[in-house]
């Protein structure tokens, strides 16, 4: 396989779905003291979310409590509990296009400016025969690493 031309430089953020994200609250903020530092609503995607933060600076790391809002529409943000690993992206438009070229299937919507400020886009969790490459049952999130995060991590 030729040089892969990016690099993954450690984890940008977990998501956990559920019907009611202030049950998750109870465990993540109130027992074991993350940071609620944003939120974030969107209709298209159907999630109402809470940003939380476990660590500081480039080693932060992202926990986003998500409840859809509306449990009969899709994406189904609640319905598996671990929605989405998101991965920090030392060049996300070069990853893309290497990943695509080598057969890895994303999901529709393209790179995007996420919920946290960054351009991400997702790997599908399933692949098909055009594209037999993806996250085997897992969606995963590429997320572009802003300037210190690549310099710490990198």
């Amino acid at each position: 396989m030729s040089e892969r031309p990016f690099k993954v430089l450690g984890i940008q953020q977990v998501a956990i779905g559920g019907p009611d994200k202030t049950r998750m609250q109870a465990l993540w903020v109130d027992m074991l003291g993350l940071e609620v530092t944003g939120t974030f609503v969107s209709e298209r995607e159907n999630v109402d979310e809470d940003i939380c933060a476990m660590g500081k600076g480039p080693y932060k790391v992202e926990v986003d409590l998500m409840q859809p809002l509306d449990p009969e529409k899709k994406p189904a943000v609640h319905t598996t509990p671990l929605n989405h690993i998101g991965l920090w992206i030392d060049d996300l438009p070069t990853a893309v296009e290497w990943l695509t070229s080598k057969g890895v299937r994303f999901a529709p919507g393209g790179i995007r400016k996420g919920a946290a400020g960054y351009d991400i886009c997702f790997l599908h969790p399933k692949a098909n025969e055009e594209f037999p490459i993806a996250g085997e049952g897992v969606l995963i999130e590429l997320v572009q690493a802003p300037p210190e995060v690549i310099a710490a991590l990198g």
